[in-house]
């Protein structure tokens, strides 16, 4: 092996000789890295994959769209006319404003802890009171939501710390809650919020990360809202197809992919949050897994 000068650089250079049949030698040469100028360099596969990844995102889209056009024209119309709006009909006659407002409160504050969903009461919020009070109202059922759970799970401190020490593993996520200042704590709560992880199970797990309450609180909230302005969009949405079927009349064009393009956008919204959360997440854990060994 020898070595040659290439862009003012030290390059190997792997040189055989071979015997033919006319006993002459033949010199196989092969250079790393010393290509003539102007060569064509190989594509990345990186790339190839990156721009996979994003038509599969764009197919995605247009499929989810196409289904939300179908369900809007057709399925829709049908299930609220026969569901949400005798719903609709029962709750107006049964509950006067100011009574709907404290139970939507009330069943999004109790529900988490009773191991039931709050997303219809949710949804019932921005049927009925739109995206601006409807907001405080759900804001204010998560607050008693998250604390009930934190300050149950206080009185089963140890049980709650022996089953960490029984499943690291599957603890490790709910650690990271604990870890820290009071920022980092307050981050790693929101990000736990915006992932998919469980909400009950890390509302009555994470005191026993010594995670505060001030930041679990504020970071529950935060990383909620995405949650919450998805439900609330839906409930608006709910409203508008079931105004429309009462009344007897077809969602134009025009509004139907209005609809269909906020309800999108609302969701993508969330998806990417999602998808980061979950991402930094993985580094967090990546970060903190050298000190908890």
């Amino acid at each position: 092996m020898t070595y040659s000068d290439c862009d003012d650089r030290v390059c190997p250079e792997l040189k055989l000789r071979i015997e033919d049949e006319n006993g002459d030698y033949v010199k196989l040469g092969e250079e790393d890295g010393c290509e003539q100028e102007g060569g064509l360099e190989p594509s990345s596969p990186t790339q190839g994959r990156s721009l996979w990844w994003w038509m599969k995102v764009v197919l995605l889209f247009i499929f989810l769209g196409a289904l939300a056009v179908v369900f809007l024209k057709w399925v829709g119309p049908f299930l609220i006319e026969k569901e949400v709006i005798p719903i609709i009909s029962w709750e107006t006659a049964t509950f006067s404003t100011p009574e709907l407002a404290f139970v939507i409160v009330a069943t999004v504050a109790l529900f988490p802890s009773l191991l039931l969903p709050s997303t219809p009461s949710m949804w019932v919020a921005g049927m009925t009171f739109g995206y601006g009070f409807g907001f405080l109202l759900i804001i204010a059922g998560v607050t008693i939501g998250v604390s009930l759970p934190y300050f149950i799970g206080s009185l089963f401190y140890h049980k709650i710390q022996e089953w960490f020490e029984k499943y690291p593993s599957k603890a490790s996520v709910i650690r990271l809650a604990g870890e820290g200042n009071w920022f980092q704590q307050f981050r790693t709560v929101t990000l736990i919020r915006i992932s998919p992880f469980p909400y009950v199970v890390f509302n009555y797990c994470a005191v026993a990360t010594d995670v505060k309450y001030v930041p679990y609180l504020l970071g529950s909230l935060v990383g909620m809202v995405p949650e919450i302005f998805v439900a609330i969009y839906t409930g608006i949405l709910i409203r508008a197809l079931a105004d429309a079927s009462h009344d007897r009349h077809i969602l134009s064009t025009t509004q139907i992919l209005l609809n269909v393009a906020g309800f999108c956008a609302t969701v993508a919204s969330a998806v990417i949050f999602t998808v980061y959360a979950k991402a930094r997440l993985r580094e967090l854990k990546k970060e903190e897994e050298p000190l908890l060994q």
